[in-house]
């Protein structure tokens, strides 16, 4: 399973950031985030099925001097899959939710032309957010239609995308009250350290506060299993063979031409993410 937390459009000169674990088997195998050589993506990969959780548009632009850094080159283009908990399981025939995030980075369609023509039936359950540097739009395959997101915090996990569940609200508590104020501090002091909340992010990502019983959602699974899969950070103390993997946190970051002052703002995504297993003596 997995958790998103995303703040769109709330800070002029950020107006993307996206905190987020993915939970997976530890046994899947995976590659870290990397600059992909079969598509313009950078992204971690999913090595069975060859697609990613979460990725962004970024092509390698090739050069003369083999001496020279790589330089790359974007279009604005994000997106994240999560799993669907509802106790349906998957279709042997179904595809690899994964290649909905490659498809769309691939694509040219705007995010929501790209949201209203995906395939439903041909995937197991998922929440899919795709975006650019002007929309995003959320769409799953159990009754939520294409829909823009307005600018504000959103959380998705593994319900639909209005579900308080217990790991939900307190991400978004904890984003709200420990995040958000640093980002907007940052921003504020231009020659201040405009990373300095990333500490403060990461922190809330390994969050392993579990839900009181009471609290727990009904998706189809054992309680235990439930209590579980109920906080931020999954511990694989609780789940010896699954756990959370990866986190990550992903910006877009707007800024002036300083070639042409009258031109509109120009933008990078940047993606950092990194291998987590909370280990046990």
């Amino acid at each position: 399973m997995c958790i998103a937390a995303i703040a769109w459009q709330l800070f002029d000169e950020m107006p993307l950031v996206l905190l987020s674990n993915r939970d997976e088997f530890l046994q899947r195998p995976t590659t870290p985030a990397h600059q992909w050589v079969d598509m313009p993506i950078y992204a971690g990969r999913d090595d069975q099925s060859g697609g990613t959780w979460l990725g962004i548009h970024q092509q390698t632009l090739s050069s003369d001097n083999v001496q020279s850094e790589n330089v790359f080159s974007q279009n604005g283009r994000w997106a994240a899959v999560l799993n669907f908990r509802d106790g349906v399981q998957a279709a042997p025939n179904q595809r690899s939710r994964g290649e909905l995030v490659t498809n769309f980075l691939t694509s040219d369609l705007s995010p929501l032309a790209y949201a209203r023509q995906v395939n439903l039936q041909a995937y197991a359950g998922f929440n899919l957010i795709v975006g650019d540097d002007k929309q995003a739009v959320i769409v799953n395959n159990r009754g939520y239609p294409p829909t823009a997101l307005h600018s504000g915090l959103h959380i998705i996990s593994n319900g639909q995308p209005d579900n308080a569940w217990f790991k939900s609200e307190r991400l978004r508590s904890r984003v709200r009250q420990e995040v958000l104020p640093l980002i907007s501090e940052s921003l504020a002091f231009h020659n201040g350290d405009k990373d300095y909340w990333l500490p403060a992010a990461w922190e809330v990502l390994t969050d392993t506060q579990q839900a009181p019983d009471e609290q727990l959602p009904d998706t189809g699974v054992p309680p235990a299993l439930e209590q579980a899969l109920s906080s931020i950070c999954i511990d694989t103390s609780e789940l010896p063979n699954y756990g959370t993997r990866t986190q990550s946190i992903l910006t877009l970051s707007k800024f002036a031409n300083s070639n042409n002052k009258t031109a509109e703002a120009l933008s990078k995504l940047t993606l950092q993410s990194r291998e987590y297993l909370i280990k046990h003596s």
